[in-house]
């Protein structure tokens, strides 16, 4: 694409303003005219080529353009006979250069808005400025429209007219046809009326679209007095206030080009969202919340950074109360729609308005995305996920996972609800589950080296942060080793049970013989093992099977202190009553005395009780320990049951997910 600026004119209106220069280079505020003003436009958009008429004072034009220093190639095409002609002469002179291109035209006195310019710009048709709002000028042009499209352009039109100004994006087709009418004109002789006079002779043959600019600034200078009400106009302009929000670690193009887009509608404020919000829609931000806000604080046109608590933008919008409110228009659709409901409520009770670009859907953003997630599952990255988790979010949720394909349905599930998504943020690795995935009693018969290898599986095809289940962690001497291991693989946490002996599923209770260990020998084992672990990042928990066993509360409270003392990282009281009672009695004892360390729950019996219920008594992290698996069995039986009741798979199969659909589950190397 070619800019074409027509400056051939007198500009006798503007008084002794244009005594010794052309009208374009009319200051409007200290640092910038009306010509480089044009000019910072066309250079931000791409454009390289500049093809510019001039009339008067040829050579102040010339000087003045290339001392701006911007990245563009002008060509200057003089009308020596400007006092007696009009622009579409100067279009004339000047066809050789602009013949056969996409073109961008403009005259030299129009002063428009960044984000009118970039409408008309990134346009993907011919099309001309014109505002459905503005009041009909008497003296300056007016553009009729039939069927959409741009029939007629002059001062003189009024009837189904809209007012216009002289900016169009031409396609190359289009500018053709309305080159070669004035060409015509030029050729018998009509040089001195509008170059709109050619195109309404040969409009129907054009695609010429009304690019509606409403109350945004788009006028021309042709007096003293249009000077002072546009330099106004702008210096309103520049003051808006913008915002727009976001969660990036990592900036690419998209951010840059949003953030430059937004910079031209006002003065931008940048919401970078906190490290919980981020965590509770998308994954683990690979940056933290202040590493992400030096990141926006350090670019051209982000004149401050807030932070944005929450997904929801009331609470920041309502305190900021912006002019304007900037995002892609992605969210139009799908489970943002509900928070962009939100923000237009918001806007609209004190006169604010949304602004929204495309979104900028590149492969090469995806592949970031992809690269970000290969960094999120080494080891290294992995493993500090759950301790930062738990200081962002509060509440952290773990399900069960016994293989790649289960490790894949908690990654990657997530419900859309009321503009927010929510997903699972770790994964538990029972041996129970693991045990009865292999057909095997829970009594620890799988050994370490298969449930290692369990871990093997879910790091390879997942991201997010790994608990395993340790049961008694054996002997001290051998828990070392399997701290040390863990911590290799990158998991994130080991949670041990006060037991010994052979160990029993906690489902079967006292009744099972189970024997509680020692407070002092599983203290020790704690000890031990947080001698031997290499990284802060770590977890080992404390599982305390008092209530399981009905020792008592006061016993497990006592071996709850205890082994924080030793060393442990959390604590994890289990219960078997369909009542959380003493699960909460325990929760309000042991914060009475420890507020900080991490309490942990499995609410397989007292399922009842809701997430939001569990972050008011206390609780930290809460694991479905075994629903996956449960949820297997029945289903598999069932299809075996149809068959073998059928003698065929017709009736399974209408269950059945297509093999396709967990095809696509699964994560394919490029």
């Amino acid at each position: 694409m070619k800019a074409l600026i027509l400056n051939s004119g007198v500009g006798s209106r503007m008084g002794t303003m244009t005594a010794r220069q052309p009208k374009c280079m009319t200051n409007l505020s200290a640092c910038e005219t009306i010509l480089s003003r044009q000019l910072r436009q066309i250079a931000a958009a791409g454009i390289s080529e500049v093809v510019v008429t001039t009339g008067p004072f040829e050579q102040a034009l010339i000087s003045y353009c290339e001392g701006l220093s911007y990245p563009l190639q002008y060509t200057f095409v003089h009308n020596r006979d400007y006092q007696d002609t009009n622009y579409i002469y100067s279009i004339f002179l000047a066809r050789s250069h602009i013949r056969n291109e996409e073109l961008l035209l403009m005259h030299g006195d129009l002063v428009m808005e960044d984000e009118v310019f970039r409408q008309v710009v990134e346009s993907r048709q011919s099309c001309m400025a014109v505002s459905s709002t503005a009041p009909l000028p008497e003296k300056d042009f007016k553009a009729v429209l039939q069927k959409g499209l741009i029939r007629s352009v002059g001062v003189e039109f009024f009837d189904g007219a809209l007012s216009a100004q002289p900016i169009y994006h031409l396609t190359r087709q289009d500018w053709q046809i309305w080159l070669s009418e004035i060409v015509r004109f030029c050729e018998s002789g009509s040089v001195s009326c509008y170059a709109e006079n050619a195109f309404n002779e040969v409009s129907g043959q054009c695609r010429l679209f009304p690019m509606d600019v409403r109350n945004m600034l788009c006028a021309e200078i042709d007096s003293q007095a249009d000077l002072a009400v546009v330099s106004a106009k702008l210096r309103e302009v520049e003051n808006r206030s913008v915002y727009l929000c976001f969660s990036a670690d990592m900036l690419h193009g998209g951010h840059m080009s949003i953030l430059r887009k937004a910079a031209g509608l006002g003065r931008v404020t940048v919401g970078v969202l906190s490290d919980e919000a981020v965590a509770s829609y998308k994954r683990v931000p690979l940056l933290s919340f202040t590493e992400r806000c030096t990141l926006f604080q350090n670019l051209k046109g982000v004149e401050r950074v807030v932070e944005q608590r929450e997904l929801s933008y009331r609470s920041i919008l309502e305190a900021l109360k912006p002019d304007i409110v900037v995002h892609g228009d992605n969210w139009r659709t799908g489970f943002q729609e509900p928070l962009r409901r939100e923000v237009l409520e918001v806007l609209a009770s004190y006169g604010g308005r949304l602004v929204e670009f495309p979104y900028a859907d590149n492969p090469e953003y995806l592949a970031l995305e992809k690269r970000s997630r290969a960094e999120l599952s080494l080891p290294d990255n992995r493993r500090g996920r759950l301790k930062k988790l738990l200081g962002q979010k509060g509440l952290v949720t773990a399900m069960e996972a016994h293989d790649g394909l289960s490790g894949l349905i908690v990654e990657n599930t997530k419900v859309h609800d009321g503009g927010k998504t929510f997903s699972f943020d770790a994964m538990w690795v029972s041996s129970l589950c693991d045990s009865t995935a292999k057909g095997k009693p829970d009594i620890e018969l799988v050994d370490m080296t298969s449930r290692f290898r369990t871990i093997d599986d879910l790091t390879e095809v997942t991201t997010k942060p790994i608990i395993f289940d340790g049961d008694s962690g054996g002997l001290a001497e051998h828990f070392v080793y399997t701290v040390r291991t863990l911590e290799k693989m990158g998991v994130s946490a080991v949670i041990i049970e006060d037991k010994k002996g052979l160990k029993k599923n906690s489902l079967f209770g006292a009744e099972a013989g189970q024997t509680q260990d020692s407070i002092e020998n599983f203290a020790a084992k704690i000890a031990a093992g947080k001698r031997a672990q290499k990284s802060f990042d770590f977890m080992i928990i404390a599982r305390i099977e008092s209530l399981i066993l009905e020792t008592g509360m006061e016993d497990a409270l006592k071996r709850a202190f205890a082994f924080v003392a030793a060393g442990a990282d959390g604590i994890m009281i289990h219960s078997r009553k369909p009542d959380p009672e003493e699960i909460f009695q325990f929760a309000e004892e042991f914060r009475k005395q420890d507020r900080h360390t991490p309490l942990v729950v499995v609410p397989t019996t007292f399922h009842t009780v809701t997430e939001e219920e569990f972050t008011r008594r206390g609780i930290n992290i809460v694991i479905y320990a075994n629903q996956l698996m449960r949820s297997q069995v029945p289903a598999m039986r069932r299809t075996a049951e149809s068959i073998l009741t059928h003698h065929r798979a017709m009736e399974a199969d209408v269950q059945l997910m297509p093999f396709g659909e967990i095809i696509r589950m699964i994560p394919a190397e490029d």
